[in-house]
């Protein structure tokens, strides 16, 4: 291990997280004959198989997982150290990895968009992926904060609130209960419901509302995103509930916002990083400023 290079570890830890020599040669713009050639290096260096191939599958080796781990508290130190020397020259510089939930996406790019013009020496990176992905990824300890809806309850985390995220019903606007007022939950649940597919947490706190009136809803259709509810919607399939953040880039009156009782449901938008890990003056100062006042 005394000749490994920290490229090495970086083009392995690539590997481990996305599964793929292709993958991770993307991400590190290298060739895949680079990638292949590195990765035969750290495996003669470390004396064991770190990989193995299933199917198209890469898996990595009980010894992969343990470089895995060891690859990524290494980064991070340095991460740590980067920002800390940074700073006492009163300079902001370091990397910043997040991963949000696809509704997430309707906000975080304006966000990290104002981050990065605060602080330009700080690279930023943002992975959008479902719920069930963020979690397995938090699980991992791979990234420095995730952007949730709702903080995972199986997990050990630390969640932050930093902005309000209401749920709305939504219908076509020609739709037979636009404009009515005091939509009862019954009535609204005998019209066809579009949700999220099972672990969303938009599907999650809508059953729950529903659930409290001992009523249950049995969606028409099951779908993987918030731009494909919308889709259905205006198709005039049915009604659904998204967050009030989905609906931003449309003009007003695209959609009928049903006025339903105990809508808008009151949520809120999670910062959210494992329970243990120090955070890097980066993750610090992208907290703060999620906290400020908008």
């Amino acid at each position: 291990m005394r000749h490994t290079t920290f490229r090495q570890l970086e083009i392995f830890e690539a590997i481990a997280r996305h599964g793929s020599f292709t993958r991770a040669a993307d991400t590190l713009y290298l060739t895949q004959p680079t990638v292949s050639m590195q990765m035969r290096k750290l495996t003669d260096a470390v004396g064991a198989p770190l990989v193995e191939q299933i199917g198209k599958k890469i898996v990595l080796t009980d010894a992969g997982h343990d470089l895995a781990l060891t690859a990524r508290e290494i980064f991070r130190i340095l991460d740590r150290f980067e920002m800390t020397v940074a700073e006492r020259q009163g300079l902001a510089r370091g990397r910043l990895r997040l991963v949000a939930i696809t509704t997430a996406s309707y906000f975080a790019p304006r966000l990290l968009g104002e981050f990065s013009r605060r602080y330009p020496g700080i690279e930023v990176s943002l992975r959008v992926s479902n719920r069930e992905q963020v979690l397995a990824s938090i699980a991992e300890n791979l990234d420095d904060l995730y952007l949730l809806g709702q903080p995972p309850e199986e997990i050990d985390v630390v969640a932050t609130a930093f902005m309000d995220n209401p749920l709305v019903v939504i219908a076509a606007p020609d739709h037979p209960l636009a404009g009515t007022r005091a939509i009862s939950l019954a009535r609204l649940a005998a019209e066809p419901w579009l949700a999220r597919e099972e672990g969303s947490g938009t599907r999650k706190a809508i059953e729950r509302l529903f659930a409290g009136l001992g009523i249950g809803i049995v969606p028409r259709l099951e779908l993987g995103s918030t731009e494909a509810i919308k889709q259905a919607v205006l198709a005039g399939l049915g009604i659904s509930a998204v967050s009030t953040q989905a609906l931003n880039l449309h003009p007003p009156g695209q959609f009928a916002i049903l006025e339903a009782e105990g809508f808008p449901i009151v949520r809120h938008w999670y910062a959210v990083s494992p329970s243990g890990r120090t955070p890097s003056p980066a993750a610090r100062a992208f907290m703060d400023f999620l906290l400020e006042p908008r």
